[in-house]
């Protein structure tokens, strides 16, 4: 490992469309424990950080990491950006891992597998965004405290201060960036990519009652239950798998192609039409679960 390495986990209890989601709970158990304990088999030598906002609204995230004796930062409510790199700044990191606290379902070997690829010591960013290729809600980025704190100094745009690395994997001219991909065809591209079909990140009802039946579902007999394990269930049960799919593919994008230079419009979807009817018939030819 390059140095010291803390996994951020960002967390608020503000969400306009969920209000409170990472305390919203699966098998009795807060959805946001739930996923300390997935990253706490993260193999990689990590200090894992929970990182909240200085509102009192946020107390109750305090109080949980207290009880679960996880390190906790409290910093600028909106400055994502800011909040990260003072997080560095305390912790005395060399590399800040990054994770939102909307990816209740991540797997600890896919975070595993970006923290190998950016301690090979070439590259000042690694993640498993650009192209992405598993499921949404395996999100995963770490970088170097020095390209952190460029982006940190130089960044102006809101977007790039809400959301913490865009200032850094739009330049690929300043910054060396590596990405992983779930499987490769030898060239980098990934063989499969499930990231706008397969939607396992926290941030509509849908999504909770989508991710509370997989932990009702599979944790009970196995708690270490993994990515495969996930797929391999859904395959055999489509209707909980349709539950958040009208949202596969929405993100943050959506509202920032104008600002973007390295995202467009393959990389989105258009907010699903009302009543959860899906989105427009151009991504109709996406492959379905049963072909994974």
């Amino acid at each position: 490992m390059r140095g010291r390495i803390i996994l951020v986990v960002q967390a608020r209890m503000g969400s306009s469309r969920l209000p409170g989601k990472v305390l919203l709970e699966a098998c009795g158990k807060p959805l946001l424990e739930l996923m300390l304990e997935r990253l706490a088999r993260v193999r990689s030598p990590v200090l894992i950080v929970v990182a909240t906002t200085t509102d009192g609204a946020d107390d109750p995230i305090v109080e949980l990491c207290r009880r679960l004796r996880t390190e906790v930062f409290r910093g600028h409510p909106a400055d994502l950006l800011d909040r990260h790199y003072a997080a560095g700044l305390v912790f005395g990191a060399d590399a800040v891992a990054k994770i939102p606290s909307d990816c209740p379902l991540i797997d600890p070997v896919v975070v595993d597998r970006v923290l190998e690829r950016f301690s090979r010591g070439d590259c000042d960013y690694a993640g498993n965004l650009h192209p992405a290729s598993f499921p949404d809600g395996n999100d995963v980025e770490v970088m170097s405290m020095a390209a952190l704190e460029t982006a940190w100094r130089e960044a102006h745009l809101p977007m790039e201060r809400e959301h913490t690395t865009p200032f850094i994997w739009e330049r690929g001219e300043r910054f060396r960036l590596a990405n992983v991909v779930w499987e490769s065809d030898g060239k980098g591209a990934p063989l499969r990519d499930f990231s706008l079909s397969h939607r396992w990140t926290l941030d509509y009802p849908e999504d909770y009652t989508f991710i509370r039946r997989v932990y009702e579902a599979l944790y009970p007999a196995n708690p270490e239950f993994g990515l495969w394990d996930v797929l391999d269930w859904l395959e055999t049960e489509p209707e909980i798998a349709a539950i958040n799919a009208a949202y596969a593919g929405v993100n943050w994008y959506r509202h920032h192609l104008h600002e973007l230079r390295t995202v467009d419009a393959r990389h989105t979807r258009p907010h699903p039409l009302p009543g959860g009817r899906g989105t427009e018939s151009r991504y109709a030819n996406d492959r379905p679960l049963s072909t994974f």
